[in-house]
Formats: C-alpha cells, structure tokens, sequence
C-alpha cells in the first residue's frame, strides 16, 4: 500500500524582474515583469508505507519545495499529491496529526525553554495519550541519550545535542510519515551513528515511512535501499541504490601489494594506472568492467612484478552522485529512466 503517492506534481514560482539601480526601480514600479520559475516539474512517484526513501539533488533542484506540498505548506501548481489517502494541502489538519519533519537547519522547539517543557507542550498538542506520552518520553531518552538534556534550555544545546532533541519531538506522537531534511548535517560521526541506529529502530519497529533529504549520502547508503533523484525540478533517477550503483558506477579500483618496487607494468585494454607508491610498495589501477574484468587486470599484473596481496574497491554513491550533478550521466540515466 503507497503511503505517499505523487502524480505529475508541478510547482511553479512567478518571480518579479528588476534592472539594476534607480531607473530600473522606477520601472519595475510602474511596468513590472515578472518570470515564471518552476521549481517542481511534473514529477510522478510512490512510497510504500514502512519504506525509507532518499531523496536527493543539489541545491535548488526541488527538493524542499516537494517536501513543503507533501506537508501541505505549498498548493501545488498542478498534479496532486497524496499522503495517506489525504490531500495534503486542503486536509492539512488531518495531514499534520500523521507526519513529522525534521529540518536540519530549523528548530521546532522553543528556544528558551528547557526540553522537557518543549516536549510536554509537544505531547498536549498532539493529544498523545498521557501513559503512552510517558512510556515514548522514557523509550526516547534511553535510544538518544536524553536524560541529562531534558532540563536544558535548547539554547543552551550543542548541534549535536539539539537533533536529538528534534527527532524525539518529532516522534513523540508516533507519526506514520516522516520527513528527514538534512537530519545529520554538521554533526561528528558518533552523534551521526546513534541517530542512524534510533531512525532504523523506529522504522523497523513502528513500519514508519521515511523521506530521506540529505548531502551526506552516507545517510543514504546506511538507511535508504532506494534513491530518487531530482534535478531542476524532473525526477531523473527513481531505484535502488544497488541498481545506480551497477548502471554507472562502471570503473573499479584495484590496489596491489608488492613485494619489491612497483615498476611500469602492461595492462590489459580498459584498465590505467591511479597511482603508485613505491616506499609502500603500492600501485593502484583503475579498470573500466564492462570492458575488463578484476581477474584479467589482476593476472596480468601478477605475471609481470610480485604481489603479495591486493584488494578491489567498489564505487560509492558518493562518485557516482558526482558524475550526476556535474552533468556527465544526465542523458544516460534519461535513456534507462522508463517512459
């Protein structure tokens, strides 16, 4: 069953054109122009209930934009989205008693009161059930380390510290749909760890549906077995993240232990050198596998110099991601995408 369901949503912005200094004022004042920008293309997609979705793009792609009509902040322009069988614009209230937000960069808390407060207010808002508010309150406090906090002022919290308090503000009323929007940025690796493990918990636990939006796409490749990706507002990726990985990331990496100094070697067609190290006695090759494979590179290599061992590495989301954005996969992945 789809608890989000998208269909040739479009948001379009019309944005007002100014020329630079006085006179571009004064016109602007009595003969404005105005400049439609669309944000969100016509994108169509689905998210099954209990499933965590990355959704991912640079910046200005549409990302925040989709997320604010999925919460029902934004009408869309055209198309319709669903959420939980609601509209969630013209159902809005019925729509927020069912989802939670996380914005990274945006607190939902009161500043100047001490976390607890903030959660009891949170509580009483959502009507969660007073025992069960109790039982979510000393549950979140153990997963997230939130004992010492509950009587500090979020002002007076760390990054770290005021993330987790988000996350338990969050769920405190049990959501069915959640939406992660940079929920890890500028936080150290073990603060980072600890919020992946309490999101994969609830969602293993409570079938809780999650919309991952993030830069750091080791979030995604830690939570997420499916990836859609938006650029200047048309969907142009939307599969597993394994699949992505198998369609384009094509180059393997291959680095060889030597037992003496790693001197020039022929390689087979498909493969070149990355780098060498000859105090380490290391030398890193590149292939191409669609036209090579690891054990052609590898025997060649070990008939000229002696290896004492070696290791393949895998491409990560991160470089392929990369190629992406910077334009070099756009056509191909358009040419994979189904009609």
């Amino acid at each position: 069953m789809a608890a989000i369901e998208v269909e040739n949503l479009s948001k379009v912005f019309r944005i007002s054109k100014k020329d630079p200094g006085l006179g571009g004022a004064v016109k602007a004042l009595f003969g404005p122009r105005y400049e439609d920008k669309a944000a969100v293309n016509g994108i169509s997609f689905a998210v099954n209930a209990g499933e965590m979705v990355g959704y991912i793009g640079v910046n200005g792609a549409g990302k925040s934009t989709t997320i604010k009509m999925l919460t029902g902040i934004l009408l869309p322009t055209s198309g319709q989205a669903r959420v939980l069988g609601r509209d969630p614009h013209r159902q809005r209230v019925a729509n927020a008693r069912e989802v939670g937000v996380v914005f990274g960069q945006r607190s939902q808390l009161w500043w100047d009161l001490a976390l607890i407060e903030s959660l009891d207010l949170v509580g009483k808002i959502y009507e969660v059930e007073p025992a069960r508010y109790r039982q979510l309150l000393h549950q979140f406090s153990e997963m997230l380390e939130l004992g010492e906090l509950l009587r500090v002022p979020i002002r007076n919290m760390s990054l770290g510290q005021k993330m987790r308090a988000e996350l338990a503000a969050t769920l405190i009323h049990e959501p069915k749909v959640v939406y992660l929007d940079e929920p890890t940025i500028g936080l150290d690796l073990i603060v980072k760890e600890r919020i992946r493990e309490f999101i994969k918990q609830q969602n293993r636990e409570r079938q809780t549906t999650v919309i991952l939006t993030t830069h750091d796409l080791g979030d995604i490749e830690e939570l997420c077995r499916r990836v859609i990706i938006i650029d200047a507002g048309k969907l142009i990726y939307d599969g597993p993240i394994s699949t992505i990985k198998e369609r384009f990331g094509k180059y393997r990496e291959i680095t060889f232990e030597t037992g003496g100094r790693s001197g020039a070697v022929d390689l087979p067609p498909g493969a070149e050198p990355v780098g060498a190290d000859s105090a380490a006695r290391k030398l890193t090759l590149r292939f191409d596998r669609t036209v090579t494979t690891a054990s052609r590179v590898a025997a060649s290599v070990m008939d000229q110099i002696e290896v004492l061992d070696f290791s393949l590495a895998e491409p990560d989301l991160s470089s392929i991601i990369k190629q992406i954005y910077s334009g070099a996969l756009r056509e191909q992945i358009a040419e994979e995408m189904p009609a």
